[in-house]
């Protein structure tokens, strides 16, 4: 497979699940904020912050008010991790590869570019609206995400669409968690109130996660959510089951072309994945959930820096001195 083309199958994976996990948590929020007590202001910087756009975001000028902060993680342009930009990135990469797509996925994919872009127009926004147009997103990327499990071959193109899209969901829950444990409340006294069982119900259900976890643990608690969303490995959301699947498309990537020894990406992403098999929630929260989770960010990078090297970078390189030659 040309490098061109593995390149643009990988961030078509990333860029379509970066855009649902952003309709997902906004979509959330927007409920949340109704339930808050009226005391409270509603709390949209954290969505900002769990983005890794904060930077930008303070660079502009802009408040941290409902309105700003949606336009801002939903239609602005200038914002390259935005909805509408990831769709477009999405669609972009989509073009550039179409021969390896099925018909069905590009359509389905076109819908949504056409449909997002449409409802960017749009300047004032009720709270049913929104939620409505969020719920739109997220079934149209699955729907995508079912067409692609149903009609495509499991060959070198569909692994590297798995790879992108299972680091991007491990690295989107890490943030939002991070963001959760360290932002929300506005006082440690909080913890354990009314509002902290809220907020971990929030954060259960901006990974689809809230009924999942009921049936295996029950009550809300702290460390059974961590453990759920860190460590379990039947979950499809949780940081280590995306790692395991990541880690079996890289293998099978990996053995197209493998002449001799694990190549780096492998022993990152295998490094990262032995950790979480091994460690247990009790290791995360006595490292400091924050600097644990940062951790695991600093790593996820780091796979993603050491896949570009290997299948993306090395082999442009070498096609650019094969015709200079």
């Amino acid at each position: 497979m040309l490098s061109r083309v593995a390149n643009s199958i990988y961030w078509l994976g990333r860029y379509l699940e970066r855009a649902e996990n952003y309709a997902r948590f906004i979509d959330v929020n927007i409920n949340l904020s109704m339930d808050l007590p009226p005391d409270l202001n509603e709390q949209w910087e954290p969505l900002v912050k769990a983005t890794g756009s904060f930077e930008s975001f303070k660079t502009r000028g802009l408040s941290f008010d409902r309105k700003q902060v949606i336009h801002f993680l939903t239609f602005d342009t200038e914002n390259l991790n935005s909805i509408i930009s990831s769709v477009t990135f999405a669609r972009e990469n989509a073009r550039i590869i179409r021969e390896n797509l099925t018909k069905e996925t590009w359509e389905k994919l076109n819908e949504l570019y056409h449909f997002v872009k449409k409802k960017a127009i749009k300047k004032e926004w009720k709270a049913e609206d929104l939620r409505e147009f969020f719920e739109s997103v997220k079934n149209q990327i699955l729907l995508i995400y079912g067409l692609a499990e149903s009609t495509v071959a499991r060959s070198e193109s569909w692994h590297f669409r798995q790879l992108g899209m299972y680091l991007e969901r491990a690295d989107m829950s890490s943030r939002i968690l991070d963001v959760k444990y360290h932002i929300l409340l506005p006082s440690p006294n909080m913890i354990g109130t009314p509002l902290d069982f809220l907020h971990w119900t929030a954060l259960l259900k901006s990974v689809t996660a809230f009924n999942t976890y009921r049936r295996l643990y029950g009550n809300i608690d702290s460390s059974n959510v961590v453990e759920f969303l860190v460590l379990n490995g039947t979950f499809p959301r949780s940081i280590y089951y995306c790692m395991l699947e990541a880690e079996k498309s890289l293998q099978k990537i990996s053995a197209e072309g493998r002449s001799g020894g694990r190549n780096s990406a492998e022993k990152a992403l295998g490094e990262l994945r032995s950790k979480l098999e091994f460690d247990d929630v009790t290791d995360v929260i006595n490292s400091g959930l924050h600097e644990y989770l940062d951790e695991v960010q600093l790593k996820i990078i780091k796979i993603s820096n050491e896949i570009d090297k290997n299948f993306f970078q090395i082999k442009h390189n070498f096609i650019t001195q094969k015709i200079e030659q």
